[in-house]
């Protein structure tokens, strides 16, 4: 098992609710031309969820499960900002009232711009739900560290999802990650360059026919890796199976947008002090498991 910090990490509760559908007013135009009228962000979704295709929904930015906010009127003010920093990929959501009281669920991500917290329900549970309802989230994760590898970050990962995602040692001072597909640069979009990578997610642009082909963006799983050049960042995304959105996230995805089509990411693992940059032929072959978690100077 990999040794953490966990038993230091600071375990908070925090609460929110679910944020209704967001609906922009006059018609959008897909990366095609074509103009639109269909759902957006938000809501109790209750025919997607996570393992869902992303591709094909008649929907634009539709987010999985259960969008949360802890102030929908403010969405970037107190207290909601604090819950996208503190609620981590794995954390355990409860519902505190109306008719689903004591259900739970677990957090799949971020979706900066709606500022949502997503969070994975049942359809069961779904059926229950209300937008009064309150939810209570047992925020632990950031500030988790791995002890036996300091060059390693961990970011919006609780300790009991990092034990269950099969990443072991490969014996050169490194870490094997299960993922089913590489990211490369030049698909990566909007969230790069943001001033902290606590909060928020990337976009995975999808638009081009050829490069999801030649990538595999539509065939995701449940672990995707994503890198941006010189500081070369890993995202495990959380599973559905490719798409043009993408949490949280793991693990997240937001499917089914058809505006020149991404998929969001959560930040789950880095490292800053990578030291070169390799070309796309060097990451060929690994799409099972992801070696590059290793610092060297190959």
């Amino acid at each position: 098992m990999l040794k953490t910090n966990e038993d230091q990490i600071v375990e908070m509760f925090m609460e929110c609710r679910p944020g209704p559908p967001r609906v922009g007013p006059g018609w959008k135009v897909d990366h095609q031309g074509v103009p639109f009228l269909l759902p957006g962000i938000g809501g109790i979704t209750l025919n997607v969820g996570v393992g869902d295709p992303a591709f094909g929904l008649a929907g634009d930015h539709i987010e999985p499960g259960v969008s949360c906010t802890a102030n929908a009127d403010k969405p970037n003010d107190f207290p909601n900002n604090s819950l996208q920093f503190l609620a981590c990929v794995g954390n355990e959501a409860k519902i505190l009232s109306g008719e689903a009281k004591g259900a739970t669920g677990v957090v799949i991500g971020h979706h900066g711009g709606s500022e949502h917290i997503i969070v994975e329900f049942n359809r069961q549970i779904k059926e229950q739900m209300s937008y009064d309802d309150k939810i209570r989230i047992r925020v632990k994760g950031q500030g988790l560290a791995l002890l036996d590898f300091p060059g390693i970050r961990l970011f919006n990962l609780s300790p009991e999802l990092l034990h269950n995602m099969r990443i072991t040692s490969d014996g050169k001072g490194g870490l094997t990650v299960p993922v089913t597909t590489l990211v490369p640069a030049a698909c990566m979009g909007s969230g790069l360059g943001r001033a902290h990578v606590g909060a928020g997610d990337y976009d995975v642009m999808t638009s081009d026919p050829d490069t999801v082909a030649a990538y595999r963006l539509d065939k995701c799983g449940s672990a995707i890796c994503g890198f941006d050049g010189p500081r070369q960042r890993l995202w495990p995304g959380l599973s559905k199976r490719g798409g043009e959105h993408r949490h949280r996230g793991a693990l997240r995805l937001s499917p089914g947008r058809p505006r020149p089509g991404h998929y969001h990411l959560d930040d789950l693992f880095g490292w800053p002090d990578y030291p070169d940059q390799r070309s796309r032929s060097q990451y060929r072959g690994h799409h099972g498991h992801w070696h590059c978690l290793q610092k060297n100077d190959q």
